[in-house]
């Protein structure tokens, strides 16, 4: 009895000291929370903030920086000491301050020019995340030459492509793996003359006849540095605003992937336009994880890096990405959907192991953030109650789940490049995370459009960018006009004629409206991909593919329908999430494959589909979408099988013709379908699996009145 008394007393009193020291988090957040206002309501707009510091330049001045390496030196001279790129190697944190890359790059440039790089060549650049590949891709500029970053990932084949294409004489690889694909496909490039590699291991043994070791480039850079430096200075002083800054190869979702040419005004103005539109300053970090090829992130760690002088930071690994963010928390952040999917994936998979309290707080605070966090976000009128209680869920839920993802910092964070559920977008917003969306693309330098702090609507991709114009053709498709518009497809004056007119107005594939509401534009799908039914019904696949990409459960679906009377669908399982679920209800599996064909997960996705049916019910221009009959793929899409885009993005055309016997089982009754498929192994080789596949028909919602896609009203779109 005595013990059962000293217990509770001691439960008792841990009880009053959680509460206490909640009250105090509350009482210091409360008071931060009033100390933000004050200076909120003193100071000027963000963007007004970002012009008092470096960003405001006459247009003089905006000429000295015509290029990035002018921003390099101007950022070595104002900013010597300020970290400008960070890399986690061995555990440590290794830091560049500004003076130290100027350096580091100037001898890159010295180097590569003793090699034999010319004005106008064009240097490949493959890697991963580090600061010697980022500076390469300066140094090359500086040398007069024009860097073409590829995908780390790529196969030899694809990568042979894109040499050959631009005629590259000289590659910049990171390691070992990169080496070797470029060794296997030397033969086919006629223009191919030498190769620079960043990590020496096990690299010993290669012939170095054409192999150079990019140290060591650099130490030959110094060492002609008096020779060389005035034909260094002339190149760099040779740099305007029309030379060619770089040039990124499209995704190649509907062909061979196009070379897009950007000057150093597309990527300089839109740069300057995003900087002073966020406030972004020299005091803050990005971490730098995506591939280097892809526009966005030369737009986030090049461009806007070296216009605003933040620091970016590069992870260990792609394994570590998440465990480096929460050690970095910066303050500028970017992810495509599929980052955020994740992370409320592993978010939803820790509550399920959590105790019962654990998991009765969580929901009812996540409750009271879905219904008052985006309006406390945005400065909107909420209750002297709903805002304590707020913070109560701040100080118990919010903050330790922000800080678990290393989100507790971003003070601007974005998401593009594919359209994010609005759930998912919701979810992290009420949080107090100022998540917004941009819609861009490669030929715009990213941004197109942009949502400005408080106006942020998770349908919708918000207004046109600064200096950016838009227009809506009669067919719908979106155009605009902006600094940032390419300058040509590289080889391909036809291309370029078809997506860019005379007068600057580019086609963006994608159809849209701007919503008479608010104003901001809305994306409905990609041009191509909206169709209608059989029955006249529109047809948009983006729609509903969101909507089932909410659940955790699901990685990836493929959505049919387009001239049919009914829509199907293939699905992908997010392994971790159902492997998870599968262990917790001792369900036994040793594959994918396996638990990809087991009942009860075909249960559960069945059920998934069946509520998503009933939200796309609610809609009547897309209720006509909803989901018939689905199967759950023996196999994950993959890139490398040439299924999806290396930025993950669907190539359903070529889904359709892969998988044609499965999508003819769905449409003809079939209940189940067996199936081989070729699939690439990770070291290049060749095989095929089989299987066969179950196919369950679900449950719909019965719509009176069904409106037809020619019929008028207000649309209800949901963004790309």
């Amino acid at each position: 009895m005595k013990h059962a008394k000293k217990q509770g007393a001691a439960q008792k009193k841990l009880l009053i000291e959680t509460i206490c020291k909640i009250s105090e988090i509350i009482k210091k957040r409360l008071s931060r929370r009033v100390l933000f206002e004050q200076k909120r309501r003193q100071k000027p707009q963000p963007c007004s903030q970002g012009r008092i510091n470096i960003l405001t330049q006459t247009s003089q001045a905006l000429d000295d920086l015509r290029s990035l390496p002018h921003l390099l030196r101007r950022n070595a001279s104002r900013f010597p000491d300020r970290p400008a790129l960070r890399e986690k190697e061995l555990g440590i944190w290794q830091t560049w301050t500004w003076a130290q890359a100027e350096r580091e790059i100037t001898n890159m440039a010295l180097g590569l020019i003793e090699l034999g790089v010319k004005e106008g060549d064009y240097v490949a650049v493959i890697g991963r995340n580090r600061p010697y590949i980022y500076g390469s891709l300066v140094a090359v500029q500086m040398a007069g030459a024009v860097p073409v970053p590829l995908y780390q990932d790529a196969v030899a084949e694809e990568m042979s492509y894109v040499l050959e294409h631009c005629g590259a004489r000289f590659v910049i690889a990171g390691d070992q793996e990169q080496v070797d694909k470029v060794l296997e496909i030397q033969d086919d490039l006629k223009d191919f003359e030498h190769l620079i590699y960043l990590d020496a291991r096990g690299m010993r043994k290669y012939d170095h006849s054409r192999l150079h070791d990019l140290r060591a480039l650099q130490q030959s850079g110094l060492a002609a540095a008096d020779g060389l430096q005035k034909e260094l200075d002339s190149r760099v002083e040779a740099q305007t605003f029309e030379t060619t800054c770089v040039m990124l190869y499209t995704s190649g979702t509907t062909g061979k992937p196009k070379g897009v040419v950007l000057s150093n005004r597309n990527i300089i103005i839109s740069a300057k336009n995003a900087c002073e539109f966020d406030g972004l300053k020299e005091t803050d970090s990005l971490l730098s994880y995506l591939p280097i090829a892809w526009v966005g992130d030369f737009i986030f760690s090049v461009g806007q890096s070296y216009f605003a002088a933040l620091c970016i930071n590069c992870p260990e690994s792609q394994e570590t990405v998440l465990s480096d963010l929460r050690e970095i928390g910066p303050s500028y952040y970017f992810a495509p959907p599929r980052v955020f999917e994740s992370m409320l994936t592993s978010v939803v998979l820790r509550m399920q192991d959590a105790s019962r309290i654990k998991q009765g707080l969580y929901r009812y605070f996540m409750a009271h953030a879905s219904r008052v966090g985006q309006d406390i976000l945005d400065g909107n009128a909420v209750s002297a109650l709903d805002r304590l209680t707020y913070l109560i869920g701040d100080a118990v839920i919010y903050s330790p789940l922000k800080n678990a993802l290393g989100l507790s910092r971003v003070r601007v964070g974005y998401t593009a490049g594919e359209a994010i559920g609005p759930e998912i977008f919701d979810f992290f917003r009420s949080m107090g995370i100022n998540l917004k969306q941009l819609y861009g693309q490669t030929e715009a330098s990213v941004f197109v459009t942009v949502q400005p702090d408080g106006q942020v609507y998770s349908d919708t991709v918000g207004v046109p960018a600064p200096d950016v114009e838009v227009k809506i053709a009669e067919s719908g498709e979106v155009f605009y006009r902006s600094p940032g518009a390419f300058v040509e497809y590289y080889k391909s004056p036809e291309s370029t004629a078809e997506t860019k007119d005379p007068e600057g107005w580019v086609a963006t594939g994608d159809a849209g409206f701007f919503d008479p509401d608010n104003g901001h534009l809305r994306i409905i799908d990609r041009a191509k991909d909206v169709a209608k039914m059989t029955d006249g019904s529109m047809f948009a696949p983006k729609y509903v593919e969101n909507k089932l990409k909410f659940y955790p459960n699901i990685l990836e679906c493929v959505v049919f329908g387009a001239g049919r009377d009914r829509c199907m669908a293939f699905v992908n399982i997010d392994l971790a999430a159902v492997g998870n679920w599968a262990e917790r209800n001792n369900i036994a599996y040793s594959s994918y494959q396996e638990l990809a064909g087991h009942p009860e997960v075909l249960r559960v996705i069945e059920g998934h589909i069946e509520e998503v049916n009933v939200k796309v019910a609610q809609d009547a221009m897309l209720s006509g979408c909803q989901v018939h009959r689905f199967l759950v793929l023996h196999k994950e899409l993959d890139a490398d099988d040439g299924e999806m885009t290396r930025t993950r993005k669907v190539r359903r055309k070529v889904i359709s013709e892969k998988f044609s016997d499965l999508v003819e089982a769905l449409y003809n009754g079939a209940q189940d379908v067996f199936t081989e498929t070729e699939v690439t192994y990770e070291d290049g080789r060749k095989g095929k699996i089989s299987a066969t596949l179950e196919i369950r028909d679900v449950k719909t919602v019965a719509v009176s009145g069904r409106i037809a896609a020619e019929q008028g009203g207000q649309r209800r779109w949901l963004v790309r």
